[in-house]
């Protein structure tokens, strides 16, 4: 497999990881308490694409305990679905992009290949 084909691979895996912290995220949405995460995508010197994922500390909307008598109030989820919506979007392109690039690269060998073979 050729160094360009294997940073598609690697970006493959990396946009997967980036919808999975996403995914989690919304799914966790209305839990509370809950803090959302964040998946970064980096390119090392290498060309191999990385993922760092981190945690946000940013605290959620405080609202009144529907279970409490007494007034006291209780953290939500600090998730924003829209901006999850984005992430998964801007995921999907970056995924389809890739998987792109591999199939015309295996289409390109194939042809190759016929001709030669």
């Amino acid at each position: 497999m050729s160094l360009s084909i294997q940073n598609n691979v690697s970006a493959l895996q990396a946009f997967s990881k980036q919808v999975s912290v996403s995914a989690n995220n919304v799914a966790n949405s209305l839990s509370d308490d809950f803090k959302s995460s964040r998946a970064i995508n980096t390119q090392g010197a290498d060309k191999q694409v990385t993922t760092t994922i981190t945690q946000s500390n940013t605290s959620g909307p405080l609202v009144e305990d529907p279970l409490k008598n007494d007034g006291s109030l209780k953290e939500l989820s600090n998730t924003n679905i829209a901006q999850e919506l984005v992430q998964q979007i801007s995921a999907q392109h970056g995924f389809n992009a890739n998987a792109k690039t591999i199939q015309s690269y295996e289409e390109t060998i194939g042809s190759l290949f016929d001709v030669v073979g």
